[in-house]
């Protein structure tokens, strides 16, 4: 969740659709996502197609899901293009945003050397702040990857600054969405999309790399985690929120009679906004994963939150553009925040909705409708025009912003893992052809742009527990 209050949405006059969304509840933290820069996504022409039967030939997303098949499409190969040329394009693009150079390219930078050894932290450089987003996603992009290092400082990081150990905080077990990267919070509420991908990273990590001790001890770390998100009781106590500090009340992450992540845990936002979701928190293919690894007590309970989604997709989608927006209800229908009436429409968080239910499908192919979806959501955006179309539209399709982002680019060709349509190639045609982002908006971009990349090519897998 990458999010910003409102007097950091206008930087400058020029930049205003460079920095999205916004978040000015005192109780409830927001959600935006730095936009690409005004550029268009795709710094060089699309390649002429390399195998041109694919482009009349229909894409067939598996019967069987990767969970069980072991087996993960590389669209990039299906495309015609050689695995040493895809494998070489990851090196690249994690290079440059994890390692390079520190002004223009990379989103990781080095933090204090502490008991736990090195730590790093994920920075939205147009904000200059830190988000438990950018922290669990970078550790998500490191364990896919192999880079155990990068990984563990990131984590170290988090887990060091971020996460709140003490019982009397009313985000005690959760993580502050965002801090200074001098280790000073701005908000001390979580994001429920950061602890998602913190948990799955975490088990990953311990399948891919085995268990160390203390904080390494991944397994022991998620299931902690996990079980707050679900079990914790409300907490009444003194945090720092938008506002400076203030006595707040938080609860678990998920509404146990919904079945479903809310967009923040803090009490206080219910009585003006309602307790809500955020339908790109909405992740069926890792709630799969928990109802198999997690605490044995809360199993079908994730299996069920599971189908819960699938459901919610399928509602909150407008039904002929495929769309969804930022913020919702429960029952799926638009939620216009009281600080801002846009998030009822398709913005920047709204991207990564599409990524999620196509991803659901490749891992675990339970539900037909998540094909339905992505024919749908790429038929509008063809329509809108490739290459060209906007990042913001009313759900009904009406564009609200011209500018045409790599992460959108990106999550639109992820798309194509649940498609069944020639038009899905389009898309993974303009990710291929996308320059790795950099400069002052390269954090959200970025990250989504590699995460994306992994998915694409068939290297965003699921680290099974050692046989």
């Amino acid at each position: 969740m990458a999010r910003v209050t409102w007097s950091m949405v206008v930087l400058a006059g020029s930049l205003v659709t460079s920095v999205v969304g916004c978040q000015p509840a005192p109780s409830a933290p927001g959600s935006a996502a730095p936009a690409a820069s005004p550029d268009a996504a795709t710094a060089e022409p699309l390649p002429p197609t390399s195998a041109e039967t694919a482009e009349a030939a229909a894409p067939v997303p598996p019967q069987r899901g990767a969970f069980e098949s072991r087996q993960y499409r590389n669209l990039f190969v299906e495309r015609g293009h050689a695995a040493a040329e895809v494998d070489e394009k990851l090196k690249v693009a994690y290079e440059q945003l994890f390692h390079g150079d520190a002004n223009e390219q990379t989103v990781m930078y080095a933090g204090t050397k502490n008991k736990n050894g090195p730590s790093a932290y994920v920075q939205d450089i147009a904000n200059a702040d830190v988000r438990s987003e950018g922290m669990s996603y970078g550790m998500m992009i490191a364990v896919q990857m192999d880079r155990k290092a990068d990984f563990d400082a990131i984590w170290n990081w988090a887990r060091t600054h971020m996460y709140h150990d003490s019982p009397k905080h009313p985000a005690y077990g959760y993580f502050s969405w965002q801090m200074k990267p001098d280790t000073k919070a701005m908000d001390e509420m979580p994001a429920p999309d950061g602890e998602e991908y913190f948990i799955t990273a975490l088990y990953f990590a311990a399948h891919r790399w085995g268990n160390g001790k203390g904080i390494f001890d991944y397994t022991a770390q998620a299931n902690r985690i996990l079980g707050d998100v679900k079990n914790r009781k409300p907490i009444k106590g003194r945090a720092h929120g938008f506002k400076g500090p203030a006595t707040m009340t938080a609860g678990a992450l998920f509404n146990a009679q919904q079945h479903q992540v809310r967009f923040t845990p803090d009490h206080g936002n219910f009585p003006v906004n309602g307790d809500h979701t955020d339908p790109s928190y909405h992740l069926p293919a890792f709630y799969e994963l928990w109802a198999l690894w997690g605490p044995e007590a809360d199993r079908e309970f994730w299996a069920q939150t599971a189908r819960v989604s699938r459901d919610f997709f399928v509602k909150t989608t407008n039904p002929e553009t495929g769309l969804a927006p930022d913020y919702a209800n429960f029952d799926g229908s638009p939620k216009a925040a009281s600080w801002d009436k846009n998030t009822a429409t398709f913005r920047f968080d709204a991207w990564r909705t599409a990524m999620n239910w196509s991803v659901d499908h490749e891992w675990w192919a339970k539900d037909s409708r998540e094909i339905e979806l992505s024919d749908r959501i790429q038929k509008f955006f063809e329509g809108q025009g490739i290459g060209t179309y906007g990042n913001n539209f009313t759900l009904d399709g009406t564009p609200t912003s011209k500018d045409h982002s790599v992460g959108l680019v990106a999550t639109n060709a992820v798309a194509s893992l649940a498609a069944t349509q020639p038009r899905a190639w389009k898309f993974v045609d303009e990710l291929w052809a996308a320059s790795v982002p950099s400069g002052k908006y390269r954090y959200y971009d970025g990250l989504l742009y590699l995460m994306s990349m992994l998915h694409v090519s068939g290297n965003f897998r699921i680290h099974h527990p050692p046989a």
